[in-house]
């Protein structure tokens, strides 16, 4: 009976988080939880095969979910610190950027200050052993090298490393520390006082690293806020972006649900870029927090808002954990853009409900602009994608990770030639031309058994792949920036529209 009282606690936790509507129409949740226990007891005690009783609870309640909307999900014990990591701001480990190159953990970058850096590892050093055990081949994955190379702070880990150009292996010894995790992946000028900030997610630390960000390059011309490919993250941290640019007593979001109160947040008046033009990317990537910033920055006509249509996700989750250790996250309300647009996009209605039936058109909240709801952010400017790059060979490249490998290996062997060339990213920016390399890309490409391309897909590829190239040898030579250095400034034509806007009369309307 014991049993059956364990299994009892825990679906009545599953219970209790599902929706009252489903229920409603149903039975009352102590019925169902007694109902499901004694499913579970009963196979636990009579049926003809041994079963993981964790694992039939785990699916139920993902198939629970799935009857309720696209985001509501179950998240097993193992899983949540890996979803919530990327948004916490840091983790324990060495500090290094890495890629699984031909089975081999091949050092990326590292992270300034943090114990790879302090210790001489070097962008191309492949870890081959941890404690003394080798770790390439064919087994080594992400989880496995997360468990050798991140523990607690101060915690101690040897690593046998082999690094160009030297027939032995090194050894090093680094203590781990707390190694942050920045949201900003790039800001710098980007024309004359023009200022250009990336930002990859919305994390724990991210309004204050934007903060950071403005108060050391402002004044500025003009500012392009970059969220394509940003797929959200904390709520309080698109607060705290938005109210940047906003002004006092602006509504920045508000959100609805039927068992919390009507939410609303305003600008608090101490952004410290309220008033400059504003340029905001955005493409079919940009989902939540980002479609928060982009709707409320053109739902008050702060600026101009250039790319593609955003992802459409507009349903505000609640994590709610359970007893051990897993986690539901539940759909509690919906966000509406100042205008009252519904970001959510529709899908299929659940329960009689459907979260996204608006597709009208609202008016801006100081020009009296049209935009339209429906579901995600439609950009003031729409570029469109360009997919005349595009071929079997460069999707080839890029999905087996040769293109990246490629890179690594050719940038180990030409560093010290490279570094002499180019001292700084200046020189490198205006001087290097990956035309030279691409035979020696074929090359590499036909020895991993990659099929060489057409003529037609070598041309219609040949100059993407270039910029590619000199993007992610910058990165290794440099830092992030030089990455988005160059792909923004080779022919990227959102990124080009905003510079445009800026340098024509049109921003004077914002």
């Amino acid at each position: 009976m014991r049993l059956f009282r364990s299994f009892r606690l825990l679906v009545l936790l599953l219970a209790l988080c599902v929706s009252s509507r489903l229920w409603a129409q149903s039975m009352n949740p102590n019925t169902a939880a007694q109902k499901f226990g004694q499913l579970i007891y009963l196979l636990q005690e009579y049926y003809l095969d041994t079963v993981s009783t964790e694992a039939l609870v785990d699916e139920a309640m993902v198939d629970v979910l799935k009857q309720l909307d696209p985001h509501s999900t179950y998240i097993s014990s193992d899983d949540v610190r890996s979803m919530n990591e990327p948004l916490e701001g840091e983790f324990e480990g060495i500090g290094i950027e890495y890629a699984l190159i031909a089975d081999t953990l091949v050092v990326q970058a590292t992270v300034a200050g943090g114990p790879a850096e302090k210790v001489g590892l070097l962008p191309g050093d492949k870890i081959l052993a941890v404690e003394g055990t080798p770790i390439s081949g064919p087994e080594l994955t992400i989880e496995r090298v997360h468990g050798y190379l991140r523990g607690p702070k101060g915690s101690r880990v040897r690593l046998q490393v082999l690094r160009r150009g030297q027939r032995d292996l090194l050894d090093f010894t680094l203590k781990r520390d707390k190694i942050p995790l920045h949201s900003l992946d790039a800001v710098y000028w980007a024309a004359d006082s023009i200022l250009y900030v990336k930002l990859s997610r919305f994390a724990q630390q991210t309004g204050d690293e934007l903060k950071a960000a403005l108060e050391k390059h402002l004044p500025a011309r003009g500012l392009i806020l970059d969220l394509r490919s940003n797929s959200g993250g904390y709520l309080h941290a698109a607060l705290e972006v938005a109210n940047q640019f906003l002004s006092f007593g602006d509504l920045i979001v508000s959100a609805e649900g039927r068992a919390i109160p009507p939410m609303h947040e305003y600008a608090d008046g101490q952004g410290l870029y309220q008033q400059g033009p504003l340029v905001v990317l955005v493409d079919e990537y940009s989902a939540s927090s980002s479609e928060i910033v982009a709707g409320a920055i053109q739902d008050w006509d702060r600026g101009q808002i250039i790319g593609r249509r955003t992802f459409g996700k507009g349903l505000v989750q609640r994590g709610f954990p359970l007893t051990d250790g897993s986690q539901v996250r539940i759909t509690i309300a919906q966000y509406h853009t100042p205008s009252g647009r519904v970001v959510q996009r529709p899908y299929t209605t659940v329960q009689g409900r459907d979260y996204a039936h608006d597709s009208l058109a609202y008016q801006t909240l100081r020009l009296g602009r049209t935009v339209y709801g429906g579901g995600g952010i439609t950009p003031d400017v729409e570029i469109d994608r360009d997919t005349t790059f595009y071929s079997e060979f460069y999707a080839t490249l890029l999905q087996s990770g040769a293109l990246m490998e490629f890179v690594q290996s050719e940038g180990n062997r030409q560093r010290t030639a490279l570094e002499q060339l180019y001292p700084t990213e200046a020189d490198y920016l205006t001087g290097f031309d990956a035309t030279t390399w691409m035979e020696s890309l074929l090359s590499f490409a036909a020895g991993r058994g990659i099929e060489v391309p057409s003529a037609d897909q070598w041309e219609c590829s040949r100059a993407t792949l270039q910029t590619l190239i000199k993007a992610l040898l910058g990165r290794t030579l440099f830092e992030g920036s030089t990455y988005f250095k160059v792909l923004n400034g080779a022919s990227d034509p959102a990124y080009e529209a905003a510079l445009h806007y800026f340098d024509s009369r049109a921003f004077k309307a914002f």
